[in-house]
């Protein structure tokens, strides 16, 4: 664990990676949306909480449910993209805490505390639609994250009578460089960001 990745994939996954606003006509298959995930779910949560959820929006009928909670801006390049995927907050997720954190009674820390439930559940499944956006890069496909939706039409349409909400949005496919690419923004420099204590 202790190798530095080489300069290309360090290229990949953070400096030459975009934000994508258009896409190609190349098709994202189920077998990669696994590999995605197989990547993303070992990313780190506290005591493996694991409370995100994701719909990988792909049929032209699961697009079609989606299309009138996107805003306008997102609209077309959402309906382009291969992939949309939906990462969502299980605010029940402490129910599956005796399979993933077995070595302590964690469930029993959150059920009827609903502030840590919410708190929890919302930080971690957001790190973890982080770790779904590097999954992606990492298995060579572009990410176009997104907010600008409807987040209680999408949760009635695609979580109803659960306690799942949507949080954020990712188009997911292979960007099209020659449409819609804003030059990249400028970032905050280290010691505009960050202090040493």
């Amino acid at each position: 664990m202790s190798e530095l990745l080489s300069e290309a994939a360090l290229d990949q996954l953070f400096r030459n990676a975009r934000t994508f606003n258009a896409w190609l006509l190349k098709e994202v298959s189920d077998e990669q949306l696994h590999q995605l995930y197989e990547l993303a779910k070992f990313g780190p949560t506290s005591a493996n909480a694991s409370p995100m959820r994701v719909v990988f929006v792909k049929s032209k009928e699961a697009k079609a449910k989606l299309a009138p909670f996107l805003s306008e801006a997102n609209r077309a390049k959402t309906m382009e993209a291969p992939v949309t995927a939906i990462v969502a907050t299980d605010h029940e997720f402490y129910e599956h805490l005796p399979k993933l954190f077995p070595h302590a009674d964690a469930r029993s820390w959150f059920v009827g505390n609903q502030p840590l439930i919410d708190t929890t559940a919302f930080r971690n499944a957001t790190l973890q639609g982080a770790y779904v956006l590097m999954a992606a890069r990492a298995i060579g496909l572009d990410c176009g994250p997104m907010s600008g939706f409807d987040q209680g039409g999408v949760d009635a349409a695609f979580f109803a009578g659960t306690a799942v909400k949507s949080n954020f949005l990712i188009n997911i496919g292979y960007g099209d460089a020659s449409r819609n690419l804003f030059p990249r923004s400028p970032r905050l420099s280290f010691d505009e960001a960050c202090t040493i204590a």
